[in-house]
């Protein structure tokens, strides 16, 4: 990693090792940078604000969203502490981020307590074989309001 990408990855530590100061979420941290510039910054909040979601790169997306006006961060990078856990990873795809760099790895973070192979393991499954029940009821009601969605000329897609 070149000297430019280590200063914000250098960051995104700082802000994990900060985690286990001030609020001991977990020891994760993340930046997100657009034109060169921080724009926002997130570290594990999972524990202080009762959070299953406040994991470091969510709060660092949803800031950036709120710093820029916009869902969209494209054109954006994520510097984050760790590799991001598949929920941050799906927003990550979301929010339309275009690279992310991380150090430690899912493997490092599941040797540690943060395991996310369940879930790994999980998405490769239909909804019928997963741990978690997850039952489909169709609804005429349900498909009635996509259909409507899919016909309004005025929605904002993302």
């Amino acid at each position: 990693m070149n000297a430019f990408h280590q200063t914000f990855m250098d960051r995104a530590i700082a802000l994990s090792a900060k985690s286990l100061n001030e609020a001991p979420g977990g020891p994760f941290g993340a930046v997100i940078v657009f034109e060169n510039q921080i724009i926002s910054e997130g570290w594990n909040e999972v524990t202080s604000m009762l959070d299953p979601t406040a994991h470091a790169e969510m709060q660092a997306i949803r800031k950036a969203c709120a710093v820029r006006g916009d869902f969209n961060l494209k054109g954006a990078i994520l510097y984050s502490s760790c590799e991001p856990c598949p929920m941050c990873l799906a927003a990550i795809y979301w929010s339309r981020i275009e690279r992310v760099y991380y150090a430690n790895t899912r493997v490092d973070a599941g040797a540690i307590g943060f395991d996310d192979a369940l879930i790994y393991e999980e998405l490769t499954r239909i909804p019928q074989e997963r741990k978690l029940t997850c039952e489909h009821h169709p609804s005429i009601e349900a498909m009635m309001v996509f259909k409507k969605w899919d016909g309004l000329t005025f929605k904002l897609r993302y």
